[in-house]
């Protein structure tokens, strides 16, 4: 069956899903976390992407970024999984690949569209049940967004610096999002658009990436896995 192409562009919001192959472990203690977190935050740097929102999930990632040069978010993350995955199959005696092929990416616009795809992101550790409430789960943003807790890896977006104009202001509109998990259309929009590497937006944005990037951007619902 023929891959999806990923599209992207320069200056667009791109929301990032990998998993472990076989939906297998790709982290198994904390150690594994806090490195994964630590090259993540290298190799940001080096490749100008600035990530607005995550989570590490026992066997998969989600990453909200966006890169400021061509291919910048394909490098970091080839060069991420360049030094995790040697660690990991070292440490864990293991071989093999860890993935689950490429990442899945998918472009997002702005306004309520980015703010869905953060409270996705971060509500990921609920909806599968590990913690009752975001806050309780440390490998995520939800804590630097929603409480000012400093992070290496976090660069706010202007959507969300948008939300207040003090910081305790932002903290607390942040925190007001989350008073119910992002579900219905919404939920099935934001997986259908991961699922097929397209964009996740109003039906001009979409059209404008299309435009832009030379790829169809509509996409036919199908049986995404949960979280």
């Amino acid at each position: 069956m023929p891959r999806h192409k990923r599209s992207t562009l320069p200056g667009i919001p791109q929301h990032v899903v990998q998993r472990g192959n076989n939906k297998g472990p790709c982290f198994l203690d904390e150690q594994d976390f806090a490195l994964y977190a630590r090259w993540l935050a290298e190799y940001k740097t080096e490749f100008q992407v600035d990530i607005h929102a995550w989570v590490f999930m026992t066997n998969h990632v989600h990453i909200l970024c966006t890169s400021h040069i061509h291919k910048g978010v394909s490098k970091m993350m080839q060069a991420l999984g360049r030094k995790y995955v040697p660690y990991f199959n070292k440490k864990h005696q293991r071989t093999g690949t860890l993935w689950e092929g490429r990442f899945k990416s998918s472009m997002v616009d702005t306004d309520e569209y980015l703010l869905a795809a953060y409270r996705y992101i971060e509500l990921n550790p609920v909806r599968a049940r590990m913690v009752h409430q975001p806050n309780e789960y440390h490998w995520s943003s939800f804590r630097a967004n929603a409480y000012g807790s400093r992070s290496s890896l976090r660069t706010p977006h202007k959507v969300y610096l948008d939300l207040g104009d003090t910081e305790e202001e932002r903290l607390r509109a942040y925190r007001s999002l989350f008073a119910k998990d992002v579900e219905g259309e919404v939920l099935a929009q934001i997986r259908e658009a991961i699922q097929s590497n397209k964009a996740f937006g109003s039906d001009a944005f979409k059209k404008r990436m299309e435009l832009a990037t030379g790829q169809p951007q509509e996409h036919k619902r199908k049986k995404e896995p949960a979280h």
